[in-house]
């Protein structure tokens, strides 16, 4: 059932902590980057759901018809959810901030929260993500966005990437860039730059001038 809660894990924040919203990919689970954020983001109360839809036996956040094509009205009904999801946690802990990563289908409905709800993430890190649709325009002035990607990768073409870099910029972010030659594959050097990026007081001053876009 689509409309029930998620399953997760998480653990809370230490004092003065931030929130952590660790998003899988299609496949994984809500242990895929449970232990490799809370490393990442020592004193960070992190959160990891399990998307809720499954494409065969593998676990996504939202429906597609087909590689790149997406259910709209059930990525619509994805990103309400998630934003809810993330609020009911913003409440638990008011004033720690939120930061959050995905990777692959984590990104894209990462990405949707951030156009369709702007202000419930602090701070976004997209790692290969795919926005095949044309995002409203929406003010993301103050936000930060980590976008990592491949030059060669089948499923979020190079192309598409830099056209989702130019609208977030165009909005207002503050974005930075780790690109590698590769495929849709994570590499140690994206791990190392999301961690940088994180424990960074100010993301946007320090290293923006990071990657190639």
């Amino acid at each position: 059932m689509t409309n029930m809660p998620y399953f997760d894990r998480t653990t809370a924040p230490a004092p003065g902590g931030p929130l952590l919203v660790a998003l899988h990919g299609t496949g994984g689970d809500e242990h895929q980057f449970f232990d490799m954020a809370r490393t990442l983001m020592p004193g960070a109360g992190v959160i990891s759901p399990r998307g809720d839809v499954l494409e065969g036996h593998a676990a996504r956040f939202f429906r597609r018809t087909a590689e790149g094509v997406y259910d709209m009205d059930d990525l619509a009904r994805a990103t309400a959810k998630m934003a809810g999801y993330v609020h009911g946690f913003k409440s638990k802990y008011p004033g720690a901030p939120v930061f959050g990563f995905g990777y692959s289908n984590g990104a894209n409905i990462l990405a949707a929260t951030l156009f369709a709800h702007p202000g419930v993430f602090d701070r976004a890190a997209l790692l290969h993500p795919l926005v095949p649709w044309r995002p409203a325009p929406v003010d993301l002035a103050g936000t930060d966005i980590l976008v990592t990607a491949g030059r060669r990768d089948p499923i979020g073409p190079w192309p598409m990437t830099q056209a989702l870099l130019g609208t977030l910029r165009h909005m207002g972010a503050h974005v930075t860039t780790e690109i590698h030659d590769g495929g849709h594959e994570l590499r140690q050097t994206e791990f190392d730059r999301l961690g940088a990026w994180l424990r960074a007081k100010t993301p946007a001053a320090s290293l923006a001038t990071g990657g190639t876009p």
